[in-house]
Parts: structure tokens; C-alpha cells; sequence
């Protein structure tokens, strides 16, 4: 069965992860997706490397799927071949500042001039309005001005979220609004620009926090692992390891309390409703605690299953590995790389669709595996490809 967006052509000028997985996720679901980087290599291709000629994990998880093809679109040649690719493209993938568009003619008034049905979606900062515009900026500026960090760890240590929630968000973000730029260009035929920004996503993951304090001027506090408005809910060590357990809702409290022996907590004020809970969440914490401590994560988790409440391993990275639920569920796709002598894990497409899901049908591209084929196709010669090979625009 052909994928659901098999025939989209897309041109991925992405760097990262926003601009990147964003192709990754239409690719996953049928795009013909292109991989477009420097000569030498984008920056984001060797993050974290893991292979001898230092390929970076994070290349090896975004651009599965995709066709390679490296080009310096600031030279006239370059330039030429980006006209020829945008001419017959559906979209344009550009996560890069407002400027870097223009000065690699890749802004949306240019290519729409290329090409009138184009789509461009590309992911700044801080969008393109506003006195920060011009700014660049990471997933962890994001976190911090959302006031995601200030809510995160010991209250003493603004903290970062390790995983780049941010930029995953973001670029999830930019492949709903790419699908629903390009249904209209169904009804219209006309193209538009698709913007994210990391900063409005951080700002959607806070908006609670945002509108509480806006209308209560609660201001507040970190409490580590502890929730503030519904308890239990925290992180508690066993006899071996760390549990996470998480609660929400009096139905859910009142099995935990079951569990405890504790049912006279039903009537006690302190504890009424979640956001009660929240307030006296350290009494709740300090009851779970002493019961965790009593028992192995693995007898505390069957027992608390059998409540039906809430819970979770903490596990390291090798042990996520091995967890027996995600390799029986088929969470990961098995991959090569020609420079690896070993398969690596890469998670497959997590919308699953009954009738037609996305795919990782191959690995990411190699540096300008593709060029031969992509500008065959376009209509250039051996010769002519050679050329461009020696003057360093390809």
C-alpha cells in the first residue's frame, strides 16, 4: 500500500531537530523528502556521534526516510539547482532565522515566485515579530523563558528537561500545519508559509501555570518531582530503584488510600481534593515513601497496579532498552548505517494509523548519497555534476 502522502515532494533545508523531524514525520507517512545540507555536512549531522566517521545519533533518528543531497545554495550554480528543485517541490522545510532565508533566497516571497503552490514552514526562536526576532536560540532558551525551568528540580537550581521537549513539540507542530497548508492547497491551489516557533511552544506547555498565576498571583515553587495540584504524585525509592507513581482525581485517591489503609484521610480536610493534595502533597509523599521502602519497585508496582494507580520504572537508558513492554510492543525499527558494524534502535512513527501507518522504510542518508540521482533527475549530466562536485557546489 502506498503511503498517504506518497508523491509530496518536500525539500528539507532543516538543521537539528525542529526543522528535521518535522521531514522525518511526513517522510514517515510517504513523502519523497530531500535532505538538504552543507557541502562538508550540516552541524547537526555529527551531534553525539556514534559511528567510526563520527555520524551522530541524533542524525541517524531525524532524517530516516530521506534522500541525501549536499549544495551550497549561496553559489550561482546553487542557486540555479534550488530553482530547479522548488519548481517541481510541494514544500519547503527551513528551520533557520529570517535573514539566513533571504540570503539563501529561501524566503517565501522568493520561492513563491519559483513556484506560486509552494509551501514554506520554517521554525525560529522567537518567531518572526516582536523585538526578539532576529534572536536565534535553542530548545533550553525556550524552556527557560516560559518559565518551565523555574518550575523544574530544586527550587534553588532552575533545571532543564534533559529531552528537547521543545524542539519535538515545535516540529510536530510544523508537520500538523504543513498537512493542513497543504489540504488547502487541495481546495485553492495556492501555497502559504507555515510558522512555529520554539518560544510559542514552550509558552503552550506552560499556559496553565501561565493563566493561574496571571489570575491568582500564586507565584509558585519548585517542589523537584512532587506535583503541586494532585497527590500522590512523585517519585519514591523502593528496596532497588525509583518508582514513579501519578495520581489525578478522587477516584484515583481513594484506591491509593485503600491501599495505604488510610481511609480516614478520606475525611480529613487536608486532603479533600487534588488541589488539597497538591498543597499537603509532602504528608502524602512521606506515606508513600515509608511504603515504598518496604517493598522492590517490582512488588510495588504489581500491587499498585492491582489499584489500578498510576506507576512507572524510573530506568536508565540501557534498561529502556531491554524494557519488555517496548521491544514486545515493537517500539523500535532496527537499522544499518555502511559505518556502523552494529544496528541501532530507532522508534517508529508514533500516530499509528489502522489502515495505513507510516513507516521507516530505510536509514538516513550518508553525505551526498544521493546528489547522482537527485540532479540526474533534474536533467544535469554526468559531466556536469562532476563539475559542480569540483567547484564545491555539491
Amino acid at each position: 500500500m502506498s503511503g498517504i502522502l506518497e508523491g509530496v515532494k518536500v525539500l528539507d533545508f532543516g538543521r537539528y531537530i525542529a526543522g528535521p523531524f518535522c521531514g522525518a514525520l511526513l517522510a514517515d507517512y510517504g513523502a519523497d523528502v530531500i535532505r538538504i545540507e552543507r557541502v562538508s555536512g550540516s552541524e547537526d549531522r555529527y551531534v553525539a556521534p556514534v559511528t567510526e566517521d563520527g555520524q551522530g545519533a541524533m542524525y541517524l533518528q531525524l532524517n530516516r526516510n530521506k534522500l541525501g543531497l549536499t549544495l551550497n545554495p549561496t553559489k550561482e550554480k546553487g542557486k540555479e539547482i534550488v530553482r530547479k528543485l522548488v519548481e517541481g517541490a510541494d514544500i519547503v522545510i527551513a528551520n533557520l532565522p529570517e535573514q539566513t532565508l533571504k540570503s539563501m533566497s529561501l524566503d517565501y516571497e522568493t520561492l513563491r515566485s519559483i513556484n506560486p503552490g509552494i509551501i514554506l514552514t520554517s521554525n525560529t526562536a522567537f518567531g518572526t515579530t516582536g523585538p526578539y526576532a532576529e534572536r536565534v536560540g535553542f530548545d533550553g532558551v525556550a524552556q527557560a523563558m516560559s518559565g518551565a525551568m523555574d518550575m523544574t528540580g530544586d527550587p534553588n537550581q532552575p533545571t532543564k528537561a534533559y529531552a528537547p521537549y521543545v524542539d519535538f513539540c515545535s516540529a510536530s507542530l510544523a508537520a500538523f500545519g504543513t498537512v493542513l497548508a497543504y489540504l488547502e492547497k487541495q481546495k485553492t491551489g495556492k501555497g502559504q508559509r507555515v510558522q512555529t516557533s520554539l518560544l510559542q511552544t514552550a509558552l503552550t506547555t506552560t499556559n496553565n501555570l501561565l493563566i493561574e498565576q496571571e489570575l491568582l498571583n500564586i507565584n509558585r515553587v519548585a517542589s523537584m518531582n512532587r506535583a503541586q495540584t494532585s497527590g500522590p504524585s512523585d517519585t519514591f525509592q523502593t528496596k532497588d530503584g525509583w518508582i514513579l507513581v501519578q495520581t489525578v482525581g478522587q477516584p484515583l485517591f481513594e484506591r491509593w488510600v485503600a491501599l495505604m489503609g488510610e481511609e480516614s484521610w478520606l475525611n480529613d480536610k487536608r486532603f479533600k481534593d487534588d488541589l488539597s493534595r497538591g498543597e499537603n502533597g509532602h504528608l502524602i509523599s512521606e506515606r508513600m515513601s515509608l511504603w515504598c521502602s518496604e517493598r522492590t519497585s517490582q512488588e510495588a508496582i504489581l500491587e499498585l497496579e492491582k489499584s489500578r494507580i498510576p506507576v512507572g520504572e524510573v530506568l536508565k537508558a540501557e534498561e529502556t532498552l531491554n524494557e519488555r513492554h517496548i521491544n514486545e510492543k515493537g517500539s523500535f525499527v532496527k537499522l544499518t548505517y555502511p559505518s556502523l558494524d552494529r544496528e541501532y534502535s530507532v522508534v517508529g512513527p508514533a500516530v499509528e494509523l489502522s489502515a495505513n501507518p507510516g513507516k521507516i522504510r530505510h536509514r538516513s542518508p550518508e553525505l551526498g548519497e544521493h546528489n547522482n540521482q537527485i540532479l540526474t533527475e533534474l536533467g544535469y549530466s554526468e559531466e556536469e555534476i562532476n563539475q559542480l562536485k569540483t567547484d564545491r557546489v555539491i
